[in-house]
């Protein structure tokens, strides 16, 4: 069958903890009752998984499939980026923040249903600009202080944690022993005043939510052209476990130390070297450069409400 027609869908095994795995029969016996041609193929590692995405870009596929979780849908726009090809995304992993920014259900074969009812959509792409010349993307949050300390705990050390718990569990692990920095920031290529006040973390995000569903942001939008900041002041580790649960339900949180900006463009640069992540996976070193990509990228999901 001509593969113009003809819809990748790419499985991480092990995203979700083998939620991915056990996935793939149900949207395979739905796409079939539907008659939506696709082809499955589970990958062997995320440089197996890009390494099949851009060939399945250049190949000709329609449209390409990220079946797990946000990480997964991350590698699957870093190698199509640029591609005309339309993305979909069935999330199958342990946060889904993206899916969540996209509309799309939970439930893996109701995301399928989705993909198969929407019109492809716009979706903005962050691109980031590292210490050394390193480039990366990223398509959710992104960050560097605590949050990324956090990121590699959850990654590891509690990646058996379900959801949320992990990155706050290695939130609070981190604090025993992190050190607030000082930061300079430009927004737009205009200083932000920071005072003397040292900072635990700088977020910059493409959506509400983060790390498993922690708000944030949440007023970002994901095909807006803007990228959503938020800088945290220096807190102690009660004042954090306070803010926990706020940002678990609503994310308003009023508090003067922490600041919100919007713009196109972000830059840091940090007193101490400090790691950035994207979706979670450390992308190298500040300084760093982050801008918003409008429109990057088509995906096959909801209209925005």
């Amino acid at each position: 069958m001509n593969t113009l027609s003809k819809t990748l869908v790419l499985v991480n095994p092990a995203a979700g903890r083998g939620r991915a795995r056990s996935a793939k029969w149900q949207v395979t016996e739905y796409l079939r009752l539907q008659g939506h041609p696709a082809d499955f193929v589970e990958s062997q590692s995320a440089q197996d998984f890009e390494r099949r995405a851009a060939a399945a870009a250049a190949g000709g596929y329609a449209s390409i499939v990220a079946l797990g979780g946000d990480g997964s849908f991350q590698h699957l726009v870093k190698a199509t980026l640029g591609a005309d090809v339309v993305l979909g995304f069935f999330p199958a992993g342990g946060g889904n923040d993206v899916a969540g920014a996209l509309g799309l259900p939970r439930d893996t074969v109701a995301a399928a249903h989705a993909f198969l009812r929407s019109r492809p959509r716009p979706m903005d792409v962050l691109r980031a600009h590292l210490a050394g010349g390193k480039i990366g993307h990223y398509v959710g949050g992104g960050g560097l202080g605590l949050d990324a300390e956090a990121a590699g705990l959850a990654n590891g050390k509690f990646r058996s944690w379900p959801g949320a718990a992990r990155y706050v569990a290695g939130a609070l692990w981190a604090l025993a022993s992190f050190e607030p920095f000082s930061i300079e920031i430009e927004v737009d290529g205009e200083p932000v005043a920071t005072d003397d006040s040292r900072v635990i973390l700088a977020a910059v995000v493409n959506t509400p939510n983060y790390c498993a569903g922690v708000k944030i942001a949440p007023a970002a939008e994901i095909d807006d052209g803007l990228l959503d900041f938020v800088l945290v002041g220096e807190l102690a580790w009660t004042r954090l476990v306070e803010a926990i649960p706020v940002l678990l339900r609503t994310g308003d949180l009023r508090w003067p130390e922490v600041r919100r900006f919007r713009g196109r463009r972000v830059r840091l640069c940090t007193g101490r070297p400090a790691v950035f992540h994207g979706d979670g996976e450390v992308l190298g070193e500040a300084p760093v450069e982050i801008e918003n990509l409008p429109g990057a990228i088509r995906v096959a999901a909801p209209p925005r409400k």
